[in-house]
């Protein structure tokens, strides 16, 4: 057996397995090393069966309105045959990943890769080196878990897709992606749901009118929300769980759920025996070709701390395979991409809030509406949708699209299209409205519903 190839990719995650692909694609020798499963969190337990568990939960929402339409609905849910049905579905996709690197040639390492040198990585339980002429580093992230006394009573999103039972009631830590979309699952499958977030609003960091419509929406749905607070313990108490709050307050749940961010996968990888630099938040330090300070390897995707999305860990997989083994340097242009928050009300954004767009650019237009989705009319459901179009002043480019309501994620990938064009607002009004649709609004704005000037509102 040769233990001697072009690449070694560590960690068969979506960034590693696309950059595995191409590389084998373009003739070389590779070797994926994965300790745990092909496809990464994504597709084990992240992106994939996270969507396919918020599709379970969005059933109560339907059943809810079914009367208005007519139906009669008498639903009962069981756990088990959900999660059944998913790791069937998690089995056969990883199949699919396996099969798709097995195509190209690339060979699949199931051990732990340690970097021994510039060109060697260690196999632990074989106990053998493999040499290279390029190491790939695409471990991702792992949740944070922060250290509080009782912390192993708690759950992460790892452990919340193989739960036995439903809890009664859980308190999720946290108010980003993780914390909401998973408030959405449990809420809506009948769990008794609360958010706990050391913050004064859910979703820091994105448009102010997404965040307050997002909180509006989610406590229609029963869901509670706790601000500037934290946990400071957790004790067993009988079945359930005490929380003492950084308030004071103490108070049981059936479960309790950390989502407090994620933090790259570097730990045990070898990486100070090549001096390779991390940054000040732990990440591997890259360029804009995924090079490390150690010019033999490079590393792509969450590990990097760039942006923690499969798809960017895919095309900066993309780009160091063209860039090392195409001879066709390719950099990924990180300053517009398209995200979700798979809660309910769906999110889905692009470009520059209107804070961020006013800071940067001081003259801004922005566009808003919001509505009743048509889904909703025949009901006494109170839940507004969101469209939010910010551009440059006078009808200048657009800079930013943020949507709530059913169907976001869908249309925000779409508006990526005409953004990475730069399209501006008057390519939005040229495009014929499709009616009755949410979307029309998009292309139907007349006037901003505000202005900025030099950075201020007139």
């Amino acid at each position: 057996m040769s233990n001697a190839y072009d690449l070694v990719v560590i960690g068969a995650g979506s960034g590693g397995v696309r950059a595995a692909r191409m590389a084998a694609g373009f003739g070389a020798r590779v070797a994926v090393i994965e300790e745990y499963r092909v496809g990464g969190t994504c597709v084990i337990r992240g992106c994939v069966p996270k969507k396919l568990f918020v599709y379970a939960s969005r059933f109560s929402d339907l059943f809810e309105i079914a009367p208005t339409f007519g139906w009669t609905v008498d639903a009962s849910f069981d756990w088990p045959t959900l999660v059944a049905n998913k790791d069937k579905e998690i089995a056969r996709l990883e199949s699919a990943y396996v099969a798709a690197l097995e195509k190209p040639g690339v060979e699949i390492i199931r051990d732990r890769g340690v970097i021994r040198g510039p060109n060697t990585v260690h196999l632990v339980s074989e106990g053998r080196d493999l040499e290279a002429r390029h190491i790939l580093i695409a471990t991702g992230g792992k949740p944070y878990v922060p250290a509080i006394p009782g912390h192993e009573l708690g759950i992460t999103s790892n452990e919340a897709f193989h739960l036995k039972t439903l809890p009664h009631s859980i308190l999720i830590e946290g108010g980003g992606y993780v914390a909401l979309e998973f408030a959405t699952i449990f809420s809506g499958l009948g769990v008794k749901t609360t958010v706990l977030y050391r913050g004064d609003r859910i979703l820091r960091g994105f448009d102010e009118d997404i965040r307050v419509a997002l909180e509006a929406g989610m406590q229609l749905r029963g869901i509670d929300f706790i601000y500037d607070c934290t946990i400071q313990k957790l004790e067993k108490a009988g079945e359930d769980v005490s929380v003492t709050y950084s308030s004071g307050v103490v108070a049981p749940y059936g479960a309790v759920m950390f989502a407090t961010g994620r933090t790259p996968n570097v730990t045990g990888l070898g990486l100070e025996t090549v001096g390779v630099s991390l940054t000040d938040r732990g990440a591997i330090a890259v360029d804009a070709r995924s090079q490390t300070s150690c010019p033999s390897i490079y590393a792509v995707g969450d590990v990097t701390g760039r942006a923690a999305l499969t798809p960017v860990a895919i095309r900066e997989g993309s780009a160091f395979a063209e860039t090392v083994f195409n001879d066709n340097p390719t950099e990924v242009d990180h300053s517009q991409i398209a995200t979700a928050v798979f809660s309910e009300p769906e999110v889905g954004v692009i470009g520059l809030t209107e804070a961020d767009a006013v800071a940067a650019h001081g003259d801004v237009d922005v566009y808003v509406a919001r509505f009743r989705p048509m889904i909703n009319t025949l009901s006494d459901r109170s839940e507004r949708m969101v469209m939010k179009l910010v551009t440059l002043a006078d009808g200048g480019r657009v800079i930013g699209c943020h949507i709530l309501g059913p169907g976001a994620a869908e249309l925000v990938q779409l508006v990526a299209v005409p953004m990475a064009m730069k399209a501006d607002k008057a390519d939005f009004d040229r495009a014929i409205a499709v009616h009755p649709t949410a979307a029309e609004e998009l292309v139907t704005f007349k006037s901003p519903s505000i202005r900025y000037r030099k950075g201020e509102k007139v």
